[in-house]
């Protein structure tokens, strides 16, 4: 949700491209291990969330001040000091609960996601800065399990399940996540035998623009991509280039240019430490249609990506051994940090965010 948003002045928003475009020339040029002082180099600065058993795959920043973090043990945590002290504001009674994505609206508004077989899928939605929740969604499908939930705006919205029935199951919202209804799966295509999705940054379900939507898959033969025009009524198939033939390979997560239904990368490999990740990242300059693999990809597995604010060019791909760089949308990374963190999301203001395992939760500091 962060990159839909717009910053509001001209002049504002032409200093922040000015800023961003001397950080990331500095990025590029500096080794990843270079000891030079913090300040002089954009790098992760982590944040004590106070919450070292949680493990964070949810995250939606809505600024540099104020972001969402969603986890294991039913945890959902909320800052609105860029870091600087962190508000727990799990819903009651989820301690249970696996949340694996968080969309945010702003500072009080916010939908979660639960995972899980059966009835521990679940969606809730707050109002007041996770002060009070409402269980919007309950499944009641033991066949179904929920990976990830995305928006299109404020009010139109979609969830993802793993194949219920030979297809994957989609679910609308058209109040902001308040209420959900199953949709038809007529228009959507055969799933591969073993395909699902992967629960594993709330990035295996992306928007770009009112109506277009993309689903990462693995656990097949192929990797793939599913495209809807339609806010999720019908979808298209397109293969990837990505490590598939296994249930741990796949494409983890997806990233499209604000606003541009044309230009998209993919990473994900083997999520399993102990195997490798060749040809884990990939672009589309089409919307999808085709899928090139990087000229350089990251060195291991990667699950979520995200692109940096107004740029066209440059994105961090994150995973469980570092954070890689593209400066040329996808064609080649580099890795800028060793760091564990499971997903990555960025604002207008240029406040991009990562998170993962043992309560890590970084901004990106110039």
């Amino acid at each position: 949700m962060g990159s839909t948003r717009r910053t509001g002045r001209t002049r504002s928003r032409a200093t922040a491209i000015a800023a961003c475009a001397a950080a990331l020339a500095a990025l590029t040029a500096v080794p990843a291990q270079a000891h030079e002082p913090q300040g002089r180099v954009p790098h992760w600065e982590l944040k004590d969330t106070g919450a070292p058993e949680a493990r964070f795959r949810g995250l939606a920043a809505v600024s540099r001040t104020t972001a969402w973090v969603a986890g294991t043990g039913g945890t959902v945590l909320r800052t609105t000091d860029g870091g600087e002290a962190w508000r727990n504001v799990s819903p009651p009674g989820a301690g249970e609960l696996q949340f694996r994505d968080v969309e945010a609206f702003d500072a009080r508004r916010a939908v979660v996601l639960a995972i899980g077989e059966g009835e521990a899928s679940r969606v809730y939605r707050t109002d007041d800065g996770g002060a009070t929740w409402t269980e919007s969604f309950r499944n009641t499908d033991p066949k179904a399990f929920y990976d990830c939930l995305t928006f299109f705006d404020h009010r139109h919205g979609l969830a993802m399940s793993d194949p219920v029935d030979g297809k994957f199951r989609i679910l609308s919202t058209g109040d902001g996540g308040r209420s959900w209804t199953v949709l038809p799966n007529r228009g959507m295509p055969a799933a591969q035998e073993g395909e699902a999705g992967f629960a594993a940054s709330g990035q295996c379900l992306v928007t770009s623009g009112p109506k277009d939507a993309w689903l990462a898959t693995g656990g097949a033969a192929r990797a793939r991509v599913l495209h809807s025009a339609d806010r999720g009524r019908t979808w298209t198939a397109t293969d990837t280039p990505l490590p598939a033939g296994d249930p741990a390979r796949g494409v983890f997560a997806l990233a499209f240019r604000d606003r541009d239904r044309a230009h998209g990368l993919a990473v994900g490999g083997d999520f399993r430490p102990d195997q490798p990740s060749p040809s884990a990242a990939a672009r589309t300059r089409d919307g999808g249609r085709t899928w090139r693999p990087a000229a350089t990809a990251p060195p291991a597995y990667r699950s979520g990506v995200a692109w940096l604010p107004h740029s066209r060019t440059a994105a961090l791909a994150v995973g469980p051994t570092g954070t890689d760089l593209t400066t040329d949308a996808g064609r080649t990374w580099r890795t800028v940090d060793a760091g564990s963190y499971d997903t990555v999301d960025c604002t207008p203001d240029h406040g991009c965010w990562a998170a993962g395992e043992t309560g890590r939760v970084a901004r990106l500091e110039h």
